[in-house]
C-alpha cells in the first residue's frame, strides 16, 4: 500500500492526475485533471483505491487514514469558508465512488453529507432559502438511510407520496419549505423505526460511514455482476471521493445536468445532454422526473450553454475522445462534477472515431485504438424490415439504437427466468435502477414510462448494446397485475412487443427483419484497421449462404467447416442412420455412397462461395451416437422407415453408449477405426475441387483430421488422404496443391507437436476442446462452476470465452514453437469460439499465428481487434 492514501484538489491544484485511474479511480483521478485545467470544479479529495481491498479484508482503516482523512477535511474547510458540522454556515460534503473502470450506477453515492437538526436550520437562515435545506435534509436521510443502513428506499417514497397528496402536489417541486421540513421529519421516524437507533447528527461518524459503505458497495451484488458481464479483472476496488456540495436544488437559477460531448447514439457531432432545473443530480440519472434538452438551458440560466460549450471543447480537445460529464449550476454558477470517457453505441464509435481523423483531433492509428470490436457486434445484426405492417402502440426516446422483438416481463427476476428458458425477452420497467443490471443484461430490448436520455436505463444500454426506449410516458404499466397499457391496447406478461430503439418507437407483435447496410464510416475504419493488422481472419462456416455473409464482412477464407452439421439434413439423415447401424464394411461402404454426392454437392458450394480463398474442412469429429435417435417413440420411428426391426437401432444405441463421448470413439479415431468414413469424405472434398476447377474456380482446399494426439494416428490418416487424392487426380486431371493438416485439440498432441508437424502442413488450434481437456472441465456442464468461480475471485473470466494465458495459452505456444522447428513453413491458426474474442486475438498475434477463425458475424470484430493487437492496444493478459 502506498504511503499517501488521500489526494487533495482544489483552488486550480491537485495532488494527482488522470493518468493515476488505478490509484484514485476514473473519477478521482479526472476531477483532479479538470482542477488542474482550470475548470471550476468544487474543491475535494479522493482517498485511493488502495484502501477499498484493505477495509474489505481487515474491517477497519489502513493505519494512518483516519489523520490523513481528518488533514484534508481540515484542508477543504479552510478553501470553502466554512466548517463541516457548524450549526450557522455548515460545510456539506458528497461522498462518491469511483473505479478505474466506470461502472455507472453500480455503486453507492450519498449527498448533501454533514447535516443535523441544528445545521440545517443554520443553513436555512445563512441562504435565505429554507425549502433548499429541509430538502437537502430530507434527500440526505434518504441516501444515507438506504445506502448506509439497508432502510428500504420504498419506505421513503411512500412518504413522499403521502406528503404530496396531503398538499396537492404533483411533482415534488410543487412541495414548499414546510412541506419538506413536514418530510424530513417522516423521513427520520422512518429511519429509526426501520433501524432501531436514532439518525447519527455527529458529522465526523456520518462521514466514517458513508466512507465505509462507499468501500462495502465494491463487493455488493448489482457490482460484481456488472464486472462479470463486462469482463472488468484486475481492479483493487473502488476509490472514495469527498468533494464539496453545490446545490442545484437552490432555486430557478440552479440546475442539475448530464451532457455528451457528441451524441452517444449516433455519433453526431451535436452537444448532446440533459438538465433539470431546482434539482440534485440523481433527479437526473435516476429518471425520476423527464428532463428538459440541453439546448433549452439559457431559457432557466442565461448564459449556462455558452459556458458548457467552452468546456465541451476543452475537454475534447485534451481528452482526444467523448466526454460524458455531469455538471451542476449554483445561482448561475457552473461547476463540473465528473468527465469520464462516455459509453457510446457501435454506429457512434465508429462515426466518432473517423469523424475525428478527419477534424484532425485523432490520427487513424488513434481511431482504430478507439473503438471497441466487440460494439461492433451491433452493428452486424438485422433491423425492423422497413416494408412490414407494424402498429405504433407508443413513443419515447431513442435511447439505445437497434431493433428488437421480444416477450415482455415486468421485472428483472422475471426476465432472467425467461431467458433461461430461452424466451426472447423485453424488460419492461417504470425505471430501472441498477439492481436491475442481471434482467437487463439477458434482455433484447429495455423500454421504460419514465427517465430522460441520461437515465439509467439509456446508459447503461448503451454500453451494453441493448435496444432501449426510454420515458414512454403514454405507457401505463401496472406491476401487481403484470400488464402494461397504451393506446387502449393492454398487454400481459409473455405477450410480444418490438421497440425500435433508434426511433423511440414501440410495435405491438414481433417484426420481421432484414440484414444490416453497412455506413461508409464503417467501411473507412475497416479499411484502416486492414493497413495495420498482420493476422489474417478466416470465418467457421458450413453452409454457401455463411460464406456469403462472412464474405461480406470481410473473411479471407474460411478456417473450419464442420462436415458434421451437412448429416442432419433430412434428405441425408437415413443414410447416414443406415451407415451406422450396418452390420459390416460393405452394408457401411453401400450407405456412404449414398451420401457421397450430397457431400460433394455441398463442398462445390462452399469452394464456389469462397473462390479465390483458403477453405480448411474437418472430417468428421463428433461420435456416431450423436446421429441416432434417443427416445424409445423415435427410435420405432428410424427402425419403420429404414426397414428394420426396432431392436437393431436400439442394439446400436446400447453399444454406442460412451460414459464420457467427448474422451471416446470420435474425431480422427473414428477415422482410424471406420476408414471408409474419412474415405468418403476426403473423396467427396477432392471430387468437388476438380469440378470446381473446370468451372474456374480456384479452389485452395486443406483437409484436416480432428482430435490427433500422436504422430502416427496422423501417419496412418496421411496416408489414407494422399492415396485418395491421387485416385482422384489420375481420374480427374485435378491440379490443385491439397493441405493436409491437424487440430491441435488435445494436450498431449501441444506437447508432441515437433513430432505431429513432420506429418502435417498446418496446425489449428481448436481451443474449445484444449480448453477443456486441460481444465479437466465438461464445457456443457460447468456452468454455475465458472460463475461461482469467477464471482468468488477464482477465475477472472470464463476460459471458454476468453482464453487462458497462462495455461491453455502455454500449450498453444508451445505447439507453435515446436511446430515451427519441425517445419518452417507450418501455418497455425485458430478455429475455437476464442478466434472471436480480442483479448484472445491479441494472445494470437503475440505468438505468431497466421490467422484466426470465427463465425461470419464476428468477423469485423476479430479485424479490428487484430489490428488493434497489432498496434499494441490490447495485450492477452490485461
Amino acid at each position: 500500500m502506498t504511503e499517501q492514501l488521500v489526494f487533495f484538489f482544489g483552488e486550480g491544484k491537485a495532488d494527482g492526475d488522470a493518468k493515476m485511474k488505478h490509484t484514485l479511480g476514473g473519477k478521482g483521478a479526472n476531477l483532479a485533471e479538470m482542477t488542474n485545467l482550470g475548470i471550476p470544479v468544487p474543491p475535494g479529495f479522493t482517498i485511493s483505491t488502495d484502501c477499498c481491498g484493505y477495509v474489505s479484508k481487515n474491517k477497519t482503516w489502513p493505519k494512518g487514514l483516519d489523520k490523513m482523512v481528518r488533514t484534508a477535511l481540515a484542508r477543504l474547510e479552510k478553501v470553502a469558508g466554512r466548517k463541516f458540522g457548524d450549526a450557522r454556515d455548515p460545510l456539506l460534503v458528497s461522498v462518491r465512488s469511483g473505479a478505474a473502470s466506470s461502472m455507472p450506477g453500480m455503486m453507492d453515492t450519498v449527498l448533501n453529507l454533514g447535516l443535523s437538526p441544528q445545521s440545517v436550520k443554520g443553513l436555512a437562515k445563512k441562504t435565505g432559502n429554507p425549502r433548499l435545506a429541509w430538502d437537502s435534509y430530507r434527500r440526505f436521510v434518504n441516501m444515507f438511510g438506504n445506502v448506509v443502513c439497508g432502510v428500504s428506499h420504498e419506505l421513503f417514497e411512500e412518504a413522499m407520496a403521502a406528503v404530496k397528496a396531503q398538499h396537492g402536489a404533483q411533482k415534488d417541486l410543487d412541495l414548499d419549505a414546510a412541506a419538506m421540513e413536514d418530510l424530513a421529519k417522516r423521513y427520520l421516524k422512518i429511519f429509526e423505526k426501520a433501524t432501531g437507533e436514532a439518525f447519527p447528527s455527529d458529522p465526523w461518524e456520518q462521514l466514517q460511514r458513508a466512507i465505509n459503505a462507499v468501500f462495502q458497495s465494491w463487493d455488493n451484488e448489482r457490482a460484481v455482476t456488472y464486472r462479470r458481464l463486462n469482463k472488468i479483472t484486475g481492479l483493487r476496488g473502488t476509490a472514495v471521493n469527498v468533494q464539496t456540495m453545490v446545490f442545484g436544488n437552490y432555486g430557478d437559477t440552479s440546475a442539475t445536468g448530464v451532457c455528451f460531448t457528441r451524441d452517444p447514439s449516433t455519433g453526431e457531432n451535436v452537444f448532446y445532454g440533459e438538465f433539470l432545473p431546482n434539482a440534485q443530480g440523481e433527479d437526473v440519472v435516476a429518471g425520476i422526473r423527464t428532463p428538459l434538452p440541453i439546448a433549452d438551458i439559457d431559457k432557466h440560466i442565461p448564459g449556462t450553454y455558452e459556458k458548457l460549450i467552452g468546456i465541451k471543447h476543452q475537454l475534447e480537445e485534451h481528452y482526444h475522445d467523448v466526454q460524458d460529464i455531469e455538471f451542476t449550476v449554483q445561482e448561475g454558477e457552473l461547476f463540473m462534477l465528473q468527465t469520464r470517457t462516455g459509453k457510446r453505441t457501435g454506429k457512434a464509435a465508429v462515426r466518432i472515431a473517423v469523424e475525428m481523423v478527419k477534424e484532425k483531433l485523432i490520427s487513424k492509428k488513434d481511431a482504430i485504438r478507439q473503438v471497441d470490436p466487440a460494439a461492433l457486434d451491433q452493428l452486424l445484426h438485422p433491423d425492423f424490415d422497413p416494408h412490414c405492417e407494424r402498429k405504433e402502440i407508443g413513443k419515447g426516446l431513442p435511447a439505445s439504437p437497434g431493433a428488437a422483438s421480444g416477450r415482455i416481463y415486468f421485472s428483472a427476476e422475471d426476465a432472467e427466468a425467461a431467458a433461461a428458458r430461452s424466451e426472447a425477452v423485453i424488460l419492461v420497467r417504470h425505471e430501472t435502477s441498477p439492481e436491475d443490471i442481471g434482467g437487463m443484461h439477458v434482455s433484447k430490448g429495455i423500454l421504460t414510462s419514465r427517465g430522460g436520455m441520461t437515465s439509467h436505463a439509456a446508459v447503461v444500454a448503451r454500453g451494453m448494446g441493448t435496444c432501449c426506449v426510454a420515458g414512454c410516458g403514454e405507457i401505463s404499466i401496472d406491476d401487481k397485475n403484470k400488464t402494461m397499457t397504451s393506446r387502449g391496447i393492454t398487454l400481459k406478461e409473455g405477450d410480444w412487443i418490438s421497440l425500435d430503439g433508434s426511433l423511440g418507437k414501440v410495435y405491438e407483435g414481433k417484426l420481421p427483419t432484414i440484414d444490416p447496410q453497412f455506413s461508409k464510416e464503417f467501411e473507412t475504419l475497416m479499411g484502416w484497421a486492414d493497413e495495420k493488422r498482420r493476422l489474417k481472419v478466416r470465418t467457421n462456416a458450413d453452409t454457401p449462404k455463411d460464406c456469403e455473409v462472412a464474405r461480406r464482412f470481410g473473411a479471407q477464407g474460411i478456417g473450419l467447416c464442420r462436415t458434421e452439421h451437412m448429416f442432419f439434413d433430412e434428405a441425408r439423415i437415413m443414410a447416414v442412420r443406415e451407415m451406422i447401424v450396418a452390420a459390416n464394411k460393405e452394408q457401411r461402404r453401400a450407405a456412404l455412397d449414398k451420401l457421397l454426392p450430397h457431400q460433394r454437392s455441398d463442398f462445390i458450394g462452399i469452394f464456389k462461395a469462397m473462390d479465390g480463398l483458403p477453405v480448411t474442412i474437418r472430417l468428421l469429429d463428433p461420435p456416431l451416437h450423436e446421429f441416432l435417435p434417443l427416445t424409445e417413440e423415435s427410435q420405432a420411428e428410424v427402425a419403420k422407415s429404414m426397414g428394420v426391426k426396432v431392436d437393431v437401432i436400439r442394439r446400436k444405441v446400447s453399444e454406442l453408449h460412451e460414459i464420457n463421448p467427448m474422451l471416446g470413439h470420435r474425431g480422427c479415431r473414428l477415422g482410424l477405426t471406420h476408414p471408409e468414413i474419412y474415405e468418403m469424405q476426403v473423396r467427396a472434398i477432392v471430387e468437388a475441387v476438380a469440378a470446381c476447377e473446370q468451372e474456374g474456380v480456384k479452389v485452395l482446399p486443406e483437409i484436416m483430421h480432428p482430435l490427433v494426439a500422436t504422430r502416427t494416428e496422423l501417419t496412418q490418416l496421411r496416408a489414407m488422404t494422399e492415396r485418395v487424392i491421387e485416385e482422384v487426380r489420375q481420374e480427374s486431371g485435378l491440379k490443385a496443391d491439397i493441405l493436409i493438416g491437424t487440430m491441435i485439440e488435445v494436450p498431449r498432441a501441444a506437447l508432441t507437436a515437433d513430432e505431429i508437424a513432420e506429418e502435417a502442413d498446418f496446425f489449428s488450434f481448436g481451443t474449445n476442446d484444449l480448453t477443456q481437456m486441460t481444465f479437466g472441465f465438461s464445457r456443457d456442464d460447468t456452468g454455475p462452476i465458472l460463475i461461482h468461480y469467477q464471482t468468488t475471485g477464482i477465475l477472472d473470466v470464463d476460459p471458454f470465452a476468453c482464453l487462458d494465458v497462462t495455461g491453455v495459452g502455454q500449450l498453444v505456444r508451445m505447439a507453435v514453437e515446436k511446430g515451427r522447428k519441425t517445419r518452417r513453413s507450418l501455418k497455425c491458426g485458430i478455429c475455437g469460439e476464442h478466434g472471436g474474442d480480442p483479448k484472445s486475438i491479441a494472445f494470437c498475434n503475440e505468438v505468431g499465428l497466421d490467422y484466426v477463425s470465427c463465425s461470419p458475424y464476428r468477423v469485423p470484430i476479430a479485424r479490428l481487434a487484430a489490428a488493434q493487437a497489432s498496434l499494441g492496444q490490447v495485450t492477452a493478459t490485461e
